[in-house]
């Protein structure tokens, strides 16, 4: 059973902000899918509910200039469903997919799904290969902060207490990247999310590399150690790098023991998932057919 509270339904993002500033004791919601679910059980028992899913502002889902704006009330469905994220944007869309299930896309927010900051988000783990940024709102101004800079541990974020989430905006890849994201796991929440692009240039040699891993440690990150050891293989010799890759993302991980597995089961699906990963992106690369199917495992 829900406590009681006031419920508060701003149209314009200004007004939003202002009553969030006057009530510290608030709580913003949108899709609802996890603050219901805390105040069902008593673990937030908020006085105040801003209601921000009908603000216009924080609904847009616009690219320009090689950029994707992603507004905070966009669904995760809206997401995969949209024909200009599933043309230019398709990993981004083809992840959307697989978030929970359906009932959840329906109404869950991506603004929400990063500000939550569930460390098992495949979201905030895929975002962190386009170089994502969020746009924080209060009643006199706002900031842009990384994503990497904004998670900072499970359930915990940069957002103050006045600011508002009003989106996230992600950097198109450059020409010639190859990308995948691969989640496995046995329960509602994927034990693993692992995100691997690669850029190559007109000679097939690896110019850049990304590698994120979710799921596994108290927060999604990079693996630069990883991405470094990529850099200047040619497709010919990418295959030799893959024990190499996979040790080293398995080596910068921190993982957590928890009911998803033990440290070291975690740090070997790393390892594992690392390797795999890089040998869709191989194959995709070389424009080779791939049906990849692991035992509870999603590639995307």
């Amino acid at each position: 059973m829900l406590h009681a509270f006031d419920l508060h339904r701003p149209q314009p993002l200004g007004e939003a902000g202002a009553l969030l500033a006057g009530r510290p004791d608030a709580a913003l919601y949108a899709g609802g899918t996890e603050l219901l679910l805390l105040m069902k059980a008593g673990l937030v028992r908020p006085a105040h509910v801003i209601d921000v899913k009908r603000i216009p502002d924080l609904g847009g889902l616009l690219a320009s200039d090689g950029t994707l704006a992603i507004g905070a009330t966009v669904t995760h469905r809206a997401l995969e469903r949209s024909a200009l994220v599933r043309a230019r944007w398709p990993l981004v869309a083809g992840v959307a997919n697989h978030v929970a299930n359906v009932r959840v896309r329906n109404v869950g927010t991506v603004g929400g799904n990063l500000a939550f900051a569930d460390p098992h988000s495949d979201l905030a783990t895929l975002f962190l290969l386009f170089d994502a940024a969020v746009r924080l709102v209060t009643a006199t101004g706002a900031r842009e902060l990384p994503l990497a800079e904004f998670v900072r541990g499970p359930y915990e974020t940069a957002r103050r207490p006045d600011e508002i989430l009003a989106g996230v905006r992600l950097r198109a890849w450059l020409p010639r990247t190859v990308g995948v994201y691969v989640k496995f796991g046995l329960h509602e929440r994927p034990t693993l999310g692992l995100a691997l692009a690669v850029t190559l240039d007109e000679a097939d040699r690896v110019v850049t590399a990304r590698l994120a891993v979710g799921c596994v440690s108290s927060r999604p990150h990079r693996v630069p150690e990883a991405e470094r050891a990529l850099v200047g293989h040619r497709l010919t010799t990418l295959g030799e790098a893959l024990d190499d890759c996979g040790a080293l993302a398995a080596a910068a991980v921190d993982p957590v023991s928890d009911l998803h597995g033990s440290g070291d089961y975690k740090r070997e699906l790393t390892r594992v998932f690392t390797r795999r990963a890089l040998g869709v992106v191989l194959a995709r690369a070389k424009g080779q057919p791939l049906d990849v199917r692991y035992p509870h495992a999603v590639v995307v």
